[in-house]
């Protein structure tokens, strides 16, 4: 199919040239068939030579295994977390580190404590959220297209999810406000405030200010989560500024429902990181009252050396895996605008790991069967929305970390491929019925 044609042009093709066109792209989605290709777009996964940039972590503790204030970080306790990795976690959520615990790898652990916490134990002196909703559901505000891990999560709590748009700048705040100050079983708001997963958005100033207050307009109990995974991941520095979230709340008193994290994930290695939670003194201090229950103290060691080999190189750190991941975006950059160029939408990243992209309304699911048919493996369509279910039908989530230079190449050229004829697939059935 000739590259440039616009959705326009292909639906007022005539029937033959339509019909030429769709023989054509299916004769060349038969031979990538034959090529037995297997290659992988569904996570945002560091690749081996990201993980290789930490290697030196490896044997700090060499140098001893006491925090600066002492403590042995191989023993029990220390349920916030050593000091030093405190106050790591402070400069990657710009708070205090008087504002941080750290835990151990997974923040998204951290958030379904908090959750779990929140609905079934009540905090900061309330009752739980399913006693004061009672038999109703109680609700959740998921900004779409969003981080799917984060909608899995407040399904498995039975928390009811409800869609709003993001903006260029962030949430739909005109549509949140109006939402809370209607419904008082809302009792949260997920956010991935910079280079968010996954259309890579940096909340305004503005944004993050309406948020902060917006509990004051709400339900009681209710949360602004602020998943800052990607806050220090950009492709080109100096990156794009977040306002801080918690000064933000401080500034209107709702520091204790304001919930910020982060973790070391895709700093440092995927699999042994650290993760951090902040807040005002109340709320953290309910979290650290429920983390009692389950653990004696976090892994310190790994703390310990997290925190020495990131002493004053973070940015240093983050050019370097800037310096891997640059080439795959404009990878995915270039081949989108080659063969997509009027037919599709998709973001262009300043940081984060993520590409997102808006087929013609209809065709993402058969764009990504077809895909599947050819060897790659994409992320499911309406995978960035509550339930798996995309109104639409038209989005799709690219993840290119992972993959090599040559294998994302090819995997791109198939993406396209199969995007076009799903594309045209659609036009021709709705000709058809016309």
């Amino acid at each position: 199919m000739t590259t440039g044609l616009t959705l326009g042009a292909l639906r007022a093709c005539p029937p033959s040239e339509r019909m030429r066109l769709l023989d054509q792209l299916r004769d060349e989605h038969r031979a990538l068939q034959a090529l037995g290709l297997a290659l992988d777009l569904t996570r945002g996964k560091p690749a081996a030579e990201q993980l290789d940039i930490s290697d030196a972590m490896d044997g700090l503790l060499q140098e001893g295994s006491n925090s600066v204030d002492g403590i042995d970080a191989r023993n029990y306790g220390t349920l916030e977390g050593l000091v030093e990795a405190r106050e790591l976690g402070a400069r990657l959520l710009d708070v205090d580190a008087s504002d941080v615990i750290a835990w151990n790898n997974a923040s998204l652990t951290l958030m379904y404590y908090l959750l779990h916490f929140a609905h079934h134990l009540g905090i900061n002196g309330r009752p739980p959220w399913q006693s004061v909703c009672g038999d109703d559901a109680v609700k959740f505000l998921c900004p779409v297209p969003g981080y799917d891990r984060h909608f899995t999560l407040t399904e498995a709590l039975g928390i009811e999810m409800i869609n709003v748009p993001l903006l260029d700048d962030g949430p739909d705040m005109d549509r949140i406000e109006s939402l809370v100050r209607d419904d008082s079983l809302i009792k949260g708001i997920w956010n991935v405030p910079k280079h968010s997963n996954p259309t890579g958005v940096t909340y305004s100033d503005a944004v993050v200010d309406r948020l902060a207050a917006l509990p004051r307009m709400a339900g009681e109990g209710f949360l602004v989560l602020m998943d800052n995974a990607y806050g220090v991941h950009d492709l080109h520095f100096p990156g794009p500024r977040l306002k801080s979230p918690l000064a933000a709340a401080r500034q209107v008193g709702t520091q204790d429902q304001m919930a910020l994290f982060a973790s070391t994930s895709k700093i440092t290695y995927a699999g042994s990181g650290v993760s951090f939670f902040a807040a005002g003194a109340h709320l953290r201090k309910a979290m650290l009252k429920g983390l009692s229950v389950l653990a004696v103290g976090p892994d310190k060691v790994n703390q310990l050396r997290h925190a020495r080999f990131l002493e004053g190189r973070i940015e240093e750190q983050m050019r370097a895996q800037a310096a891997l991941m640059r080439p795959k975006f404009e990878l995915v950059e270039q081949r989108l605008a080659k063969g997509l160029a009027g037919l599709a939408e998709w973001n262009t990243p300043t940081g984060g790991y993520f590409v997102s992209v808006n087929l013609a309304p209809g065709t993402a699911t058969r764009c990504v069967e077809l895909a599947r048919e050819a060897g790659v493996a994409l992320t499911p369509a309406g995978a960035a929305f509550p339930y798996g279910s995309d109104p639409e039908d038209r989005h799709i989530r690219l993840a290119p970390s992972f993959a090599t230079l040559d294998d994302l190449g090819e995997a791109m050229d198939a993406f396209v491929l199969c995007a076009r004829l799903a594309t045209l697939e659609s036009i021709d059935k709705k000709a058809a019925r016309s």
